[in-house]
């Protein structure tokens, strides 16, 4: 880490470092971005949670990150670290706040996973640990009000981490959980006398269900994966799986549909590989991406590229890859800093990480959060992204 924060100006275009009050389990960017004539700075949203281990009444949470601009880059990078370690880097230590709640939202216990519905962001799904899937709209929520949420939705019986909105169908919402099950619910069906909805759809895995992913081309088409080391790829208008593949040799924590190329698909694993999977032919596949230490916890596509991702694992670092890089020639030195598809390795964090993810407006901008209440904004040099210069380890 020591290392790391001393090759920060070197690697990055942005970093800020923010302790948050409670640590989040989740974390997502809000696909806005609001700029004013004038700033050399854009505000963007995230959605957080707590996790107070129950001392405290928990909350969904809205904050603004003000971001510069991408013009304004070239000319100024961003260090902030607003943590007690404050030493090392710090070219535009401004005082002014760049991560601030918004608005916090009541909920029933801690929130492990929410989502945003990207046809409307204002709508979000979040899972409790009583097993109940919520949806909250956060434009009828003043700050701090005590008011419930807007739709309750059951079929769960265990807390869980999975969850996915249909990037194509509105409103279609996927989940899963410790119960082994896959629940799947069409939240359009609600009404203004009825705030509670059964699942549409259950289905089935033998162990512990760990993530849901849609497809972002085939409106049917969903995967899930689980303890029971198993991909299945399940089609809405059938009870049983379209594929029922053994994917890993341990746990499969994590899935993601390409948002680009609709046959691709991308599995992460406590064997601590990435696996990339082609949906025709899923009896192989195409790449294990291998430079994690520990188990792969989080797995997500890059929204703006085919081939570029990220993973993260119980290693405390983040990975980004780029699979066009698969089998490119290497000397000895270079094979020994990882295959040449690993494009960058993000250290900034000293606790086990709960979530991440890709900004949907700014290349390469990634949020994250870990059990020690850090979030970690950043976007690595694009000078890196641009001649593959070296990766640094911690």
């Amino acid at each position: 880490y020591k290392i790391w924060k001393k090759n920060t100006p070197f690697l990055y275009d942005t970093v800020i470092t923010h302790a948050l009050e409670w640590p989040s389990l989740t974390f997502e960017w809000l696909p806005t971005k609001d700029c004013h004539s004038g700033s050399d700075y854009a505000m963007h949203k995230v959605i957080l949670g707590t996790h107070t281990s129950k001392t405290e009444q928990e909350n969904l949470i809205i904050a603004n990150v003000k971001l510069p601009l991408e013009d304004s880059l070239v000319t100024q990078k961003l260090y902030l670290d607003n943590t007690k370690d404050a030493g090392g880097v710090g070219l535009l230590t401004k005082t002014d706040n760049k991560i601030e709640p918004i608005i916090r939202i009541n909920h029933e216990g801690e929130v492990n996973k929410a989502r945003a519905m990207p046809q409307l962001y204002n709508v979000i799904a979040t899972k409790s640990p009583n097993g109940l899937v919520y949806v909250f709209d956060y434009t009828k929520h003043p700050n701090k009000s005590s008011l419930g949420p807007q739709l309750t939705l059951q079929g769960h019986n265990k807390e869980g981490f999975g969850l996915s909105w249909s990037p194509i169908r509105q409103g279609w919402l996927a989940s899963g959980s410790d119960d082994y099950k896959v629940c799947i619910w069409d939240i359009n069906a609600a009404t203004e006398q009825n705030s509670t909805l059964g699942a549409l759809h259950t289905y089935y895995h033998s162990n512990v269900v760990e993530d849901v992913s849609w497809s972002n081309f085939i409106p049917t088409m969903l995967a899930s994966v689980g303890d029971d080391r198993k991909i299945k790829l399940w089609d809405t208008r059938q009870e049983t799986p379209t594929h029922d593949i053994d994917a890993h040799s341990h746990e499969v924590n994590s899935v993601d549909f390409n948002k680009q190329e609709q046959n691709l698909l991308l599995s992460g694993s406590s064997d601590k590989s990435v696996g990339v999977w082609d949906i025709r032919n899923m009896r192989v596949k195409l790449a294990s991406l291998e430079y994690h230490n520990e188990a792969v916890y989080g797995v997500k596509w890059a929204p703006f590229s085919g081939s570029l991702l990220a993973s993260f694992g119980n290693d405390r670092r983040v990975l980004i890859w780029d699979l066009s890089k698969i089998g490119s020639p290497q000397s000895e030195e270079e094979a020994k800093d990882g295959p040449p598809e690993l494009l960058f390795v993000h250290a900034g964090h000293t606790a086990r990480i709960s979530d991440f993810g890709w900004n949907l407006n700014d290349r390469l901008m990634m949020g994250s959060v870990a059990e020690d209440n850090i979030l970690q904004v950043w976007q690595m040099s694009h000078s890196v992204f641009a001649q593959e210069a070296p990766k640094v380890e911690e």
